[in-house]
């Protein structure tokens, strides 16, 4: 018996899907499987099995230190490991032990920019079976079988800005180093501020086309490749698709556009809002709805005029609305993210929800008789980890339904309604999660405390460094 069998954690589908694996993972084919997991910030981590290996791996598992899921932006360990529990209260978490990598045969996948090479995304497991609970990809998964048991499905298509400048040095001295390392030095595509003119396309078309060839390669469902407003600024769309496949996608499809681009001399970022000249903010919205399992029909689609949504859909936005607060530190969770959240910026700066408007955060698409109705939250930064930011709305909107919340009226004037003002800093956003009970009841205290414990250890960094401005500001003057 192996490790999956012992202990029954895959379904048909995956089993299915492992029959092929072993297939194309044939060493005249492939020399190497990439196994990684997605950790607290939707940063792929794992490791790299030659193809015999990788095929042992598929039901043996692959072992892998608990130190993965310590660590803040910066890549260092911040829980105290060497003590009792961790610093997460579990003995399984002590001593920077190791945990269990299980590959999803579903998600297999040839690297086009890498020859040879597969990637498998895998799920984390304790030696004894049970799913690692600060694993973000196991929450998701386990916040859609609570949706499965209502028969109902989540169905979401992306809207991804970021940013694509010309590499012009890596910064790889020795002095470079550290935890972060200095970022690279990096020159413009484009000048931007031509939103969407065919000439300015044409200037970032030869890496976009490489972008585009890798990304269709991989099996992603895109739609539109557009030339955004800012500088060196792009947006690619996806078709939306179910369950887990689009928080998979998003880090998928984060990877392929870094490593693409880096082999071709190029930098990528999801930052929110870079420190170039002149650069404009990055977001990434998300369209969402829900379906009926059996018969595949929205359950958003009102019955007819009178509202734009359905009632159930109705009280999903309530509770979209109503938890927006606190979930903006899974929306939003880095400190840059919050100098998006500008008045009159077509990004918002609270919980209002609008037919149509871009300036509110919550814009309502669909109608009577239109199966593509859906909420588009445009809250969200391109750097989210999509595990965390989807579970938070599939949790804050079922809250909305099952209480029947009351949404309010449509704010046709976004910047001037009466609502909660979404939080100005992920300090703030953060004492947020944590005073919110419900959150707290639907996530568990323990992840809870364990992810704003991280966040405080990035916000403790960010406020011992002085800034250029503070120097600017004070230096002189006192």
């Amino acid at each position: 018996m192996t490790f999956v069998q012992d202990h029954g954690l895959w379904t048909d589908a995956q089993a299915d899907a492992a029959r092929d694996v072993r297939e194309r993972c044939d060493p005249e084919r492939i020399d190497t499987v990439r196994l990684s997991f997605p950790d607290q910030h939707g940063i792929l981590r794992g490791k790299t099995l030659v193809a015999s290996e990788a095929v042992k791996a598929l039901t043996g598992g692959c072992a892998i230190t608990t130190t993965m899921l310590a660590k803040d932006t910066s890549h260092r360990t911040v829980f105290p490991v060497f003590t009792a529990g961790g610093g997460f209260g579990m003995r399984e978490m002590e001593g920077a032990a190791d945990v269990v990598m299980v590959p999803d045969p579903t998600t297999f996948r040839t690297l086009p920019w890498a020859p040879r090479t597969g990637w498998l995304l895998c799920d984390l497991y304790f030696q004894d079976g049970r799913p690692v609970p600060f694993a973000t990809r196991g929450i998701y998964r386990s916040v859609l079988d609570r949706l499965s048991e209502r028969s109902l499905e989540y169905v979401a298509g992306l809207e991804v800005e970021f940013h694509v400048f010309k590499l012009d040095d890596p910064r790889m001295a020795p002095a470079d180093a550290g935890q972060p390392g200095e970022p690279p030095s990096v020159s413009l595509i484009s000048h931007g501020y031509q939103y969407l003119t065919e000439q300015r396309y044409d200037q970032v078309e030869p890496i976009l086309e490489i972008l585009r060839k890798d990304v269709l390669a991989l099996g992603l469902p895109l739609r539109s490749i557009e030339v955004e407003y800012g500088p060196s600024q792009c947006e690619f769309t996806f078709q939306p698709t179910a369950g887990a496949v689009p928080a998979d996608l998003m880090v998928l499809f984060r990877s392929a556009v870094k490593q693409t681009c880096r082999r071709h001399g190029y930098h990528a970022t999801f930052m929110c809002r870079p420190r170039i000249p002149n650069v404009v903010s990055s977001g990434w919205h998300l369209h969402q709805s829900l379906r009926d399992a059996r018969t595949g029909a929205n359950a958003f689609v009102p019955g007819d005029g009178s509202q734009p949504l359905s009632g159930f859909g109705m009280g999903f936005l309530g509770g979209l609305l109503a938890h927006a607060r606190a979930a903006t530190v899974f929306t939003t969770p880095t400190i840059n993210g919050y100098k998006r959240y500008r008045s009159y910026s077509l990004a918002p700066d609270r919980a209002v929800w609008g037919r149509d408007n871009r300036g509110v955060m919550i814009r309502v698409l669909g109608g009577p008789g239109d199966p593509a109705t859906r909420l588009e939250n445009r809250v969200g930064e391109p750097a989210a980890n999509p595990y965390l930011y989807m579970a938070a709305q599939v949790l804050a909107g079922l809250d909305g339904a099952d209480r029947n919340l009351d949404p309010g009226p449509s704010a046709d004037t976004p910047y001037e309604a009466e609502a909660d003002l979404l939080p100005t800093s992920l300090r703030e956003a953060v004492f947020a999660l944590r005073e919110d009970p419900f959150f707290r009841g639907a996530l568990g205290e323990s992840f809870v405390d364990y992810y704003t414990h991280i966040k405080n250890a990035e916000i403790e960094r960010f406020q011992s460094e002085i800034t250029e401005w503070e120097q600017r500001e004070y230096f002189e003057i006192f």
